[in-house]
């Protein structure tokens, strides 16, 4: 208990200073409390947090290498892109994964190439799904389709091609000759097309990779290599008017890396 209040100050008035006076927040003794000093530092501190996170989701360093399908991925939301990167979590094969995975090992042992997947040690793979009935309509989506009465020139084919300094990789499902010298770059999606525009176009920079890693690859010119999506659950064969080129690759990147 102390003696007295402080030299005969009434309580009040040692009230007054606890806030506002020689002995409040900004002047406080010696390891006493400070609640308002410790609430601005509290609220600065997570203002800052709060600006150092808004900083990073807009800005990502690329990695030196990315597939074309990533590339899809940071134009359609490059902040999820980047929280990808900077915190990967690594995801368990989907039932939709795994059969996609069967159909193009399918796809590439009726073409009479040698499967490069082992479908059976997918995580997953002997689990009881209802994949076979989905995987039978495919393959009779696919045999009802101009693709299987085609021969291709290559299945399966692995290719990288620089740009801006990344190094693009391509799996290019198939290729076919077209009647006029040229080449069809096929990627097989076992799933729907997209119904929104936007979404479409910013798949179609998938197939624009392929294109222009096929062209230099193969020295085939650009304009005669075309591409296209087929879409084995539909029975839907997209082929977009017009696919960007280098350039407008190097854009995306550009802006991606932000």
């Amino acid at each position: 208990t102390r003696a007295g209040w402080d030299g005969g100050r009434a309580p009040a008035d040692d009230a007054r200073g606890g806030v506002g006076g020689p002995h409040g927040a900004d002047a406080h003794v010696a390891g006493g409390p400070r609640p308002l000093a410790d609430l601005e530092d509290a609220v600065e501190l997570l203002l800052e947090e709060r600006r150092r996170g808004r900083a990073g989701r807009s800005s990502v360093a690329l990695p030196a290498h990315l597939s074309a399908s990533a590339l899809v991925r940071l134009a359609a939301d490059r902040d999820a892109f980047a929280l990808q990167l900077r915190r990967p979590v690594p995801l368990a094969p989907s039932t939709e994964a795994r059969r996609g995975t069967a159909f193009h090992a399918w796809v590439e042992q009726y073409y009479g190439a040698a499967s490069l997947v082992d479908v059976d040690a997918l995580p997953g793979a002997g689990d009881e799904v209802e994949d076979a009935l989905d995987l039978d309509a495919l393959r009779a989506s696919f045999l009802a389709s101009e693709w299987a009465s085609r021969a291709p020139a290559a299945v399966e084919v692995d290719i990288e091609t620089p740009v801006a300094g990344v190094v693009l990789r391509s799996r290019i499902d198939a290729v076919f000759p077209e009647p006029d010298g040229g080449v069809v770059v096929v990627d097989w999606k076992t799933g729907r097309p997209p119904t929104d525009d936007a979404a479409a176009a910013t798949r179609e920079l998938q197939l624009a990779v392929y294109r222009l890693a096929w062209s230099r690859w193969t020295g085939t010119p650009l304009d005669l290599v075309r591409a296209a999506f087929f879409y084995v659950a539909t029975g839907t064969t997209v082929r977009p008017q017009r696919l960007v080129g280098a350039e407008e690759i190097e854009e995306v990147l550009r802006a991606g890396g932000r």
